[in-house]
């Protein structure tokens, strides 16, 4: 399944062609290189994938043989369909459009259904930004784009190595961080989420980080009556987002 997927996305091999392809403005998904590659070409690609943030990962060789048998020179790139942002570039847009910002962030969510699953619901909630780590994230391939249904291309992704940092960002840019925890005490309807607002959402096998806890400023739960004690982070987040939708549009009268 894995090699079938991989086939199925465009990818660029070898040194030099990653380098004038990263300067061309394409998005890179990740980076595979092989264990102990040393050239100095080597070390121009190093520095511009750590100028642009662009996810790599070191494996052996005999992993890159298996995606392609073409002359890889220890360099494969998984190039994304999907255009990524800065959350910097995007929120200071949407106040000098007059908009209340509503972004959703997401920790460590790597499932590609639940992935593509709530980038649809966020396009439908009129959610302006969706803020994910540049790893422990699904993979932004052709896959996330069908189960999407396209919704990849219709709402901003921003990619941050730092989310601690975005977060931070966001807070001291006004926005209210809302996490999302069965841990939390008070239900997701009684909170105020008309204003600017900052949805997070953690992963389904641990949640989300302590880190970005501490660092919200709220944190709700969504009623569980039945026996299972927890939803599907597809479904919770759109429990969410549309709850953001319901107090906003009731606000307008």
């Amino acid at each position: 399944m894995e090699q079938r997927n991989q086939e199925s996305q465009e990818m660029i091999y070898g040194t030099r062609p990653l380098i004038e392809a990263i300067r061309s403005g394409k998005d890179i998904e990740k980076v595979l290189m092989q264990n102990g590659l040393k050239s100095p070409v080597f070390h121009e690609l190093m520095s511009l994938l750590k100028e642009n943030e662009i996810p790599f990962q070191w494996v052996p060789i005999e992993k890159l043989n298996r995606i392609t048998r073409k002359n890889h020179q220890g360099v494969i790139a998984m190039v994304s369909p999907v255009t990524f942002y800065k959350i910097d570039q995007v929120l200071p847009l949407l106040y000098e459009e007059g908009k209340t910002p509503f972004v959703l962030v997401l920790d460590r969510v790597t499932d590609i259904r639940n992935f593509g699953g709530l980038l649809r619901t966020a396009d439908s909630a009129g959610v302006n930004a969706v803020l994910v780590p540049d790893k422990g994230t699904a993979p932004l391939n052709s896959d996330a784009v069908k189960s999407s249904a396209g919704a990849v291309f219709k709402v901003p992704i921003c990619r941050e190595h730092n989310l601690k940092d975005a977060l931070t960002y966001l807070k001291e840019s006004g926005l209210k961080i809302v996490a999302v925890t069965e841990k939390a005490d008070n239900f997701h309807f009684h909170e105020n989420l008309d204003g600017p607002v900052a949805l997070v959402m953690g992963s389904e096998g641990t949640g989300i980080s302590e880190a970005y806890l501490k660092l919200s400023d709220v944190q709700v739960k969504i009623p569980m009556l039945g026996t299972i004690e927890s939803l599907n982070v597809s479904v919770a987040a759109g429990i969410l987002m549309h709850e953001v939708v319901r107090q906003r549009m009731g606000s307008q009268g």
